[in-house]
């Protein structure tokens, strides 16, 4: 696995650069060679935000955390990291076509029990053409954290939505 270390308003040490790639290396035998992990650090007035991504074949990983330390921040976001990986074992071992005989090791995750992905309600409506501003009134208005809607330029279906930091995202989709 390729590990970028980035620093942002911030300069790393290298003990932390290397912590961090110590701590991503008992994931290397889950992904391959060619998935890439990237962690950023940001330091924000007392806030320590560490951000870990791990992107391979099309699937995304990601955890954050905020911490006094950016140590304690590291270690909570791999853990939170390794949560994902355990929740979602069969669907990386599907993704990555592992051999039946090999199998993730649950000693590097905490032991929560799978859960069922039931999908627990179906909702049909109109898609409206609209921009992006309108979207995200009629978003606010329904109190919703995402809305769907039609591009009025493109035509395309497009997604507006609610980041943590307050602000708003738009979801285009990519054609391969």
């Amino acid at each position: 696995m390729k590990i970028n270390v980035i620093g942002r308003k911030v300069t790393l040490r290298n003990n932390f650069k290397e912590m961090a790639e110590r701590k991503l290396s008992k994931f290397d035998r889950i992904f391959d060679e060619d998935a890439e992990a990237t962690v950023t650090a940001t330091v924000e007035k007392n806030r320590q935000t560490v951000e870990v991504t791990i992107r391979q074949r099309g699937m995304i990983y990601r955890a954050e955390d905020t911490a006094p330390e950016m140590n304690e921040a590291l270690d909570h976001a791999i853990a939170a990291l390794g949560r994902q990986i355990r929740r979602n074992k069969t669907r990386l071992e599907k993704a990555k076509k592992m051999s039946p005989g090999v199998e993730l090791a649950d000693d590097y995750y905490y032991d929560e029990p799978d859960e069922a992905l039931d999908v627990v309600r179906t909702k049909r409506f109109f898609v409206e053409v609209m921009t992006p501003e309108e979207a995200i009134l009629q978003m606010n208005m329904m109190d919703h954290e995402f809305f769907l809607f039609r591009d009025d330029e493109s035509g395309e279906i497009n997604v507006v939505y609610r980041r943590k930091d307050g602000n708003y995202g738009l979801l285009i989709p990519d054609v391969k």
